[in-house]
């Protein structure tokens, strides 16, 4: 019983963090099918790339959650947004890394404050995988306001290339 306390709050971390992933994944998912449609080959396959690594991520903490002994909870942090422009889809989805890191940053220290060196671990090395996708995001954005509308040419171009 006294160990089902001591877990309890990461536990609800846990939770948190798989809402956030859930919605992670389906709102990249969209964003990839939008882009796709638009020819937009390039940035497409990389929102869908990263749609399926925070597919994982959900599979990692809904894990950790059962190994607690937690119940999951399969659920969405938001509603997923439509968005019709490329940079409204890039500056959205740095955002959501940005967010997610600083949770991630913050609950893992509160796990390792209840004595949860497992799921604080666990918060740290999601958090460099979203730091990774932040940062593509981040270059994504600079090549848009460096190139403009040529950056978005140059994905129907390569989209064009790789057309059977």
């Amino acid at each position: 019983m006294a160990e089902e306390k001591k877990y309890e709050r990461s536990i609800e971390l846990l939770n948190k963090a798989l809402a956030g992933e859930n919605t992670a994944s389906l709102q990249y998912m969209l964003f990839h099918v939008i882009c796709e449609d638009k020819g937009y080959r390039p940035l497409a396959k990389y929102f869908k790339k990263t749609a399926i690594e925070e597919m994982r991520h959900s599979e990692m903490l809904a894990e950790r959650i059962l190994f607690l002994g937690g119940e999951i909870k399969m659920v969405l942090a938001k509603g997923i947004k439509n968005m019709k422009t490329v940079q409204e889809m890039l500056d959205y989805a740095r955002q959501l890394e940005k967010d997610t890191i600083e949770d991630y940053n913050a609950w893992g220290k509160e796990a390792s404050a209840n004595g949860d060196g497992g799921t604080r671990k666990m918060f740290q090395e999601l958090l460099v995988q979203e730091e990774g996708h932040m940062d593509q995001y981040r270059l994504e954005m600079e090549n848009m306001e460096q190139f403009g509308d040529e950056y978005l040419a140059l994905q129907v171009l390569d989209n064009l290339k790789h057309a059977e």
